[in-house]
């Protein structure tokens, strides 16, 4: 097996744990992302800023892989507060896959980093 490392320059850089993207054969499986700034900072306006921000981060991670959100199969949303965000969530996450959307889960979550309200990531293919 081969892999190859995806990093956006555009995209917010990650931890040294972890990349941001991995490329094995025509699979791409993009780290969970959450709704902060260039500083590292949460996006203030809550799940629906931080939905925006998260989806905005990986679609740039996705554009350097070479595809476009159109390509995902599958994503993972991690919520801390499922009950009070499930919705307001969703109609962020709808402006991103208007239609067609990939397969998803959905998880509520004791905590996440930083305290983020909201984490995605996902599985796309190349073409």
């Amino acid at each position: 097996m081969t892999k190859q490392i995806v990093l956006s320059e555009e995209a917010l850089p990650p931890l040294p744990v972890y990349s941001q993207a991995v490329i094995s054969g025509k699979t791409i499986y993009v780290s969970g992302n959450i709704g902060i700034t260039k500083d590292m900072q949460i996006v203030e306006g809550g799940v629906q800023a931080q939905t925006r921000a998260a989806l905005d981060n990986l679609t740039k991670v996705l554009k350097a892989a070479g595809v476009g959100r159109e390509s995902v199969l599958k994503a993972n949303v991690y919520l801390a507060n499922l009950q009070r965000d499930f919705v307001p969530m969703n109609e962020v996450y709808l402006e991103y896959f208007p239609s067609n959307p990939p397969a998803r889960t959905c998880i509520g979550v004791a905590a996440l980093p930083l305290g983020a309200d909201v984490e995605i990531e996902c599985i796309a293919e190349l073409p």
